[in-house]
Order: structure tokens, then sequence, then C-alpha cells
């Protein structure tokens, strides 16, 4: 495992394409229609209907009342396909919540160039859609779930890295990035503070326990809720093996006061680990407030609110 953990502490987001995207590829229902009737016969009088996802990768199709089409939208994103179909099922059993596990893989055809999922259908209720700061019921089952997670053996796993945007890697791999970010956010009266708590960050030790499975994006939009409680958890594009701790960055893009007081103490982390997670969050911030200004105001407010969580933990 060291020579892993070497390999990663090796790498450095500037030496990839960064975290800005190529040219998109443009999908509909007609067109997904016709992909999944081309090439699943036995799907083809299912409905498809288009899904309003918060997804920055795939295009969502709902495909009859149990299943569902991720198409990807741009080339970067096809990696993760082979991902989820390899390792999903091997995940599985040993999580508390639902994940939706892929059934089959379609390929490119009808002018759309890239291979694409069929996966289970979950229903349920994204947790960005309600209040969740003061849950400390969906805090414990964020809790739960990430050390079912993190408990998985990781041997064979792919190590963070390019193919789901360092989410796992040493924070270190990430500066170059983060400080050109930070030149495109000059005009921020707080960003002074921001790069304060991102040095912090950086100095803390760096992760020095076996390498884990992580899902790397638990954001409120990629968690389910049914019956008030946590049901499902989507989106794992960004999964690999790495440091736990960005699995934590939940804490302040979802958690306030008790509630993240309860997510802390059911993790059971290190207080290293936590100052990485909190890390975590900031860049989750800085990437989304960077990019998405003039662009989706929606989403760059959203960092913007994580920002702000993570800039008023450092002065308590």
């Amino acid at each position: 495992m060291d020579d892993i953990r070497d390999r990663v502490l090796g790498t450095n987001l500037a030496e990839s394409d960064g975290m800005d995207w190529e040219h998109e590829v443009s999908t509909d229902a007609t067109l997904a229609g016709e992909l999944v009737a081309e090439q699943f016969e036995e799907w083809s009088r299912l409905p498809v209907i288009h899904v309003d996802a918060v997804s920055t990768d795939n295009d969502i199709y709902r495909l009859g009342d149990h299943l569902a089409l991720r198409l990807p939208r741009r080339g970067s994103a096809v990696a993760a396909i082979d991902k989820e179909h390899t390792w999903l099922p091997r995940l599985a059993a040993s999580l508390p919540l639902k994940i939706p596990l892929p059934i089959a893989r379609g390929q490119p055809s009808r002018g759309y160039p890239f291979p694409w999922s069929v996966v289970e259908w979950l229903d349920g209720a994204p947790v960005g859609a309600v209040d969740a700061k003061d849950s400390s019921n969906i805090a414990y089952d964020l809790a739960r779930f990430i050390l079912a997670l993190h408990g998985n053996d990781a041997a064979g796993g792919p190590v963070a890295g390019e193919h789901n945007h360092w989410r796992g890697a040493p924070l270190n791999a990430l500066d170059v990035e983060l400080r050109r970010r930070f030149t495109l956010m000059a005009d921020i009266p707080d960003i002074g503070e921001i790069i304060a708590a991102w040095e912090r960050g950086l100095a803390v030790d760096v992760w020095a326990g076996p390498l884990v499975w992580v899902h790397g994006d638990l954001k409120g939009s990629n968690l389910l809720l049914r019956n008030e409680a946590l049901h499902g958890v989507l989106d794992w594009g960004l999964t690999g093996v790495g440091d736990p701790a960005c699995d934590l960055s939940a804490a302040w893009s979802l958690f306030r006061g008790n509630a993240r007081a309860a997510f802390r103490e059911a993790v059971e982390v290190d207080n290293a680990t936590w100052a990485r997670g909190r890390a975590w969050a900031l860049i989750e911030g800085v990437l989304a407030l960077s990019y998405y200004r003039g662009r989706q105001e929606d989403l760059a407010q959203a960092g913007r609110r994580v920002l702000d969580q993570v800039l008023a933990d450092e002065r308590d």
C-alpha cells in the first residue's frame, strides 16, 4: 500500500487538464429512447423521461418505473462507466444505504459518441431539497454510510487521480489548481481569508493510514431521503481509493451546529482528518464559486455558502 500512497503523493492536478470541461454533447429523451430500442429490445416499450437532476457529467433519464439511463455529456465522464460497472456490485452488499447498481452497458450509436449505462432507479427526495442543517438523524445516517464504505477492502481499487478529479488525493495535489482559482476570485472581499484557510489545511498532517474507498461527491443532490431518513446515495463517478477526509466535506456543506457535532462524533476521526475534511469543503466551495459565477448563479451561491461555513468554523 505504501507504493500506492507514494504514487498519489507524487501527482499534481496541474499535470492534468484541470477541472474545466471540454465541449459537451447534447442529448434528449428521443435519442435516449432510440438508443434503448436499438440495443435493449426488452426495454424498448418503456417510457423514457428526462430527469431534471443536478448532474455536471451526465444526462439522466428515467426508463419505466425501475430503471434509469446515464448518458455522459463529455468524454472525460466515460471512465466512470467502467469504474461503476466493475466496483459498485462489489461495494453494495456492505453498505447500509441503496446505491444505483449498473444493470447494462450501452454502446455509441445514432450519432451519440459515448458508452452509456442502464442503472437501477432509486426513489427519494434529494437532501438538497430539504433543510438538513439541523438534522442529527441525517448526520448519523450519513456517518454510518461513510464508515461502512471506508471499511471495504480497497485492494486493487482505482487510486485517486484524474479519473475522479483527485478526490482522496493529498491536498497538495490540488494546490496549483486552487491557486489558479484564487486569481479568478481576486475581487471577492474575503479572498485573503479563504487563501489563509487553505494554507492552514495544507499544513495539516497528511493521511498516514491505509487508503480507503471514498465516494468523493457526498453533496445534498446525491443523497436521497425517504420517510425522513437517508435512503440512497447517487452518482459514483468520483469514487476511488484515497484519504477518507474528502468524504467529510458534507459536515460543512450540509450540517450546522448540533448536526455537525453529531456527524463528527459518529465518524470517529482524529483532529487532522477532520481538518483535512474542512479543507476539502473549502475546495468544493472554491471550485463551485470560481467556475459557476456568471454561468449558474444557484450553484455559485451554493459554493459561497460552503465557504462561509468553513470560514466561520475556522474563526471559532
